[in-house]
């Protein structure tokens, strides 16, 4: 299963659903690391330093930041960018089905969007 980091603006009623459906889930809230007000390059190293995939909202610096970690040769496992318009449950559907079913360092370097549909 996935290591998960939520970044700190991500929304928490989709935190507290994936905790609800599976309890064992490994995510971790950025801010729950002790990162509460980090920016983003520096998010993105400790997501990389714990091989964690980052969940996020920020579509808008977070993807520029992560492909620049990719082009310069640094480790990057993975950004889940989650749209703030898919229903909770759909959003929560998604991130589980992709804990569960992908496969260590599957999503390295690469970044996703969701909805999957």
């Amino acid at each position: 299963m996935l290591a998960l980091a939520a970044d700190e603006n991500f929304n928490n009623s989709i935190v507290r659903g994936l905790r609800r459906r599976k309890p064992d889930l490994d995510l971790v809230r950025v801010q729950d690391a002790g990162l509460s007000g980090a920016d983003d390059p520096t998010v993105l190293a400790w997501a990389a330093q714990e091989e964690r995939v980052l969940l996020t909202h920020d579509v808008t610096t977070i993807t520029r930041y992560a492909y620049d970690r990719v082009r310069t040769g640094k480790p990057m496992p993975g950004v889940f960018e989650v749209s703030r318009d898919v229903p909770l449950r759909t959003a929560i559907e998604d991130i589980l089905l992709l804990a569960e079913c992908s496969q260590d360092g599957e999503w390295e370097g690469q970044v996703r969007y969701l909805p999957l549909r």
